[in-house]
């Protein structure tokens, strides 16, 4: 689970990491509110209008804005907020602005330059520790410092059974060149930030920019959390925090039905019973020549309601150009499924435009096949993986 900017320095803030800190608006006043209230609090007079969408590269698309004075807070706000902001990591036609964060401006004068760098912290998968990814090239894209600059890129892995130590906060910190008062603060910073990821059950925290202000205090300037959904029961709070407006619509109907779904970008929908067989059906459709459209797993039933509610998921993307049924009936019947996948069509009617292919291998898959084959439905029967590849084949190709 995503969440926002103001969101994920929340969190990072209860467990002491220092943050820049913000207030939420979701229209102009409150923004002029928020800046009154922030002025009060810290003493700031410039601010930063800050959108908030779950999708990086916010300043190259305007959504990142320096507000000088209370009346270009206004004029800012009321400008992003309702904008469909464009980024790297946005739809085509971009994200909607529904509220900005109005923060504190850190960039102030004092005896030595600001200073960006850029920290996160996953899990290593082919090690199975934890990494903290750090460079001294804040506020850049990381993809393009690995790309042109690798060696400026450190890591430093954790036993996640021992935890971070405090020589490798220092190792940190000494990587990044500092010393003194900074190098001290770094050290807590990352210990803190370890902490928030570890305690949170996140899957990825990513501050881009970590700043060094001009007096020496290290602050998250940005942060970008991805929450693991397995352990949002230890976490009531934390679930409470989702914004659906930000997610896939398609995905959020799925989930709402029960349904695996995650949106693809191909022309072959995928349904399935099970994630292995998911991806292996994935990979048969490329074989065929076409593109997955989605990842979508029934899960151990299919009676005629779940698949014509998957049906109507599918065919919701414009893109799709057939549709490839491959069920595994162990728990399930093969039967069964044959019987829901022609309920589910004949409920559906003129609903459904593209072909369907059908292939259901297991317990009673002859009796399936004969079922799908006298339905009298425009229903393609398949036992074999090979059988199904190529008809889905020939329907793309038709």
């Amino acid at each position: 689970m995503n969440l926002h900017e103001y969101q994920g320095k929340e969190i990072l803030s209860s467990f002491g990491v220092r943050i820049q800190r913000g207030i939420i608006a979701g229209n102009h006043k409150e923004a002029v509110d928020a800046a009154k209230q922030l002025t009060a609090e810290t003493g700031t007079k410039w601010y930063v209008v800050k959108a908030q969408i779950h999708a990086g590269g916010r300043g190259k698309g305007g959504g990142v804005k320096l507000a000088k004075n209370l009346q270009e807070v206004e004029s800012i706000s009321d400008d992003i907020i309702g904008m469909m902001l464009k980024t790297p990591q946005t739809p085509p036609q971009g994200k909607k602005v529904n509220q900005v964060l109005i923060a504190e401006d850190v960039y102030y004068p004092g005896d030595s330059e600001p200073e960006e760098y850029y920290m996160s912290v996953l899990l290593n998968r082919a090690t199975g520790k934890n990494m903290i990814m750090y460079s001294t090239e804040g506020g850049m894209d990381i993809e393009t410092v690995a790309e042109k600059t690798p060696h400026l890129i450190f890591t430093e892995e954790i036993d996640p059974t021992v935890g971070l130590l405090p020589f490798q906060a220092r190792k940190i910190a000494f990587n990044l060149g500092l010393s003194g008062a900074a190098f001290k603060d770094m050290t807590k910073f990352v210990m803190a930030l370890y902490m928030a990821y570890t305690k949170s059950d996140s899957s990825m925290f990513e501050i881009n920019p970590v700043l060094k202000t001009s007096d020496n205090k290290i602050l998250a300037v940005d942060a970008k959390v991805t929450l693991d959904d397995n352990a949002l029961f230890r976490h009531k709070d934390y679930a409470q925090l989702r914004d659906i407006r930000e997610e896939n619509p398609i995905e959020v109907e799925a989930k709402a039905a029960g349904l695996n779904y995650v949106d693809l970008d191909g022309n072959v929908g995928c349904m399935v019973n099970g994630a292995g067989l998911a991806m292996a059906t994935m990979d048969l459709i490329k074989q065929a020549g076409g593109e997955p459209a989605n990842f979508l797993d029934v899960g151990g039933t299919a009676d005629a309601q779940r698949v014509e509610t998957a049906f109507g998921i599918i065919l919701k993307d414009r893109n799709v150009k057939a549709i490839l049924v491959n069920i595994f009936g162990g728990i399930v019947r093969c039967d069964r499924v044959a019987q829901g996948i022609v309920d589910a069509y004949k409920n559906m009617g003129d609903k459904i435009t593209v072909p369907i292919i059908a292939r259901l291998q297991g317990t009673n898959a002859k009796e399936a096949k004969e079922l799908i084959d006298n339905s009298g439905m425009k229903i393609i029967s398949a036992t074999e993986f090979q059988e199904a590849a190529d008809k889905v084949q020939e329907v793309l190709t038709a």
